[in-house]
């Protein structure tokens, strides 16, 4: 096989490729970042076009989307007959765009995304999503679930791998920074992080036991109040805010969680579940808090 890109992350799944015991040629536009897998084994290729002749399966893991069109039209017909797995991270529509290029080349493309740090490659805390043809992935599925316990096929299209990846990051980052904002709370008395830290990974842990109910109502449209309605909600919501703001800590996020439940609330859900707020994330128009 062959890894085209040797950054952090390429260079990651090179190494594990090789400590599975599959040849596997690495091709980086900067040659000196090969040495190390070199060293473990790996055969150097060097050109584009070299690396990809090698092998009929070739994993790309390079900076975005434009630097993968770049080396696809260095290609031209040599991807015929081959299943190019691409782990760069990007949007479902340029994942689309993507495989259309590939397939007009001869080849089979599968999109990917890697939810994990480079040093988790190859472990069972490696998740990486595929989507594309289902074909292509059993072809290959025995060498990709080198990369870690959690390769998963989506399905056939192409976008579900980035879309997947978009939904998860935005679910850290809005974790990540609740965390964030109430760490800024408490330090106005000296309360430090890591205080705050265990109550905060057991709330987390209740509030992932909500999920289940929460998929469920999204899924049937109906969002009776198992826990409390938005109303009592909002009224918390309201708490968060003022207290924020009385003690000089920049109150955007729960700001935002207010406008978006005054919507829900304006829309008639004042009664509902929290989940019925899934509708104002339909909902282009935009909320300022």
């Amino acid at each position: 096989m062959t890894v085209v890109g040797l950054g952090l992350m390429g260079r990651a799944l090179a190494a594990a490729f090789l400590r599975d015991g599959h040849p596997t040629t690495v091709w980086n536009r900067t040659p000196a970042k090969a040495g190390p897998l070199v060293a473990q084994g790996a055969e150097p290729a060097h050109s584009l076009r070299g690396a990809v002749a090698a092998s009929p399966l070739v994993v790309v893991c390079v900076s975005d989307y434009a630097a993968v069109r770049g080396l696809l039209d260095l290609l031209g017909d040599l991807l015929h007959d081959r299943v190019l797995v691409n782990l760069t991270s990007g949007t479902s529509d340029q994942a689309r765009e993507t495989a259309e290029r590939v397939a007009r080349r001869g080849g089979a493309y599968l999109d990917g995304a890697v939810m994990a740090v480079p040093r988790a490659i190859g472990t069972a805390d490696a998740v990486v999503l595929h989507s594309g043809p289902r074909w292509a992935f059993e072809a290959h599925e025995p060498v990709l679930r080198v990369l870690g316990a959690g390769t998963t096929y989506l399905g056939e299209d192409h976008g579900l791998s980035s879309l997947h990846d978009a939904a998860l990051l935005g679910l850290m980052w809005s974790v990540v920074n609740g965390f964030l904002q109430g760490s800024a709370l408490l330090g106005t008395a000296g309360v430090d992080a890591a205080a705050f830290t265990p109550f905060a990974g057991t709330l987390l842990a209740t509030a992932a036991d909500w999920l289940p109910t929460y998929a469920r109502q999204v899924d049937d449209g109906a969002y009776p109040p198992f826990d409390a309605t938005l109303d009592t909600q909002l009224a918390a919501i309201e708490h968060l805010v003022r207290e924020s703001e009385s003690l000089g800590v920049n109150a955007e996020l729960p700001r935002l969680f207010r406008a978006l439940a005054d919507r829900a609330v304006a829309a008639g859900h004042g009664g509902s579940s929290y989940a019925a707020v899934v509708e104002q994330f339909r909902d282009p128009s935009e909320v300022r808090p």
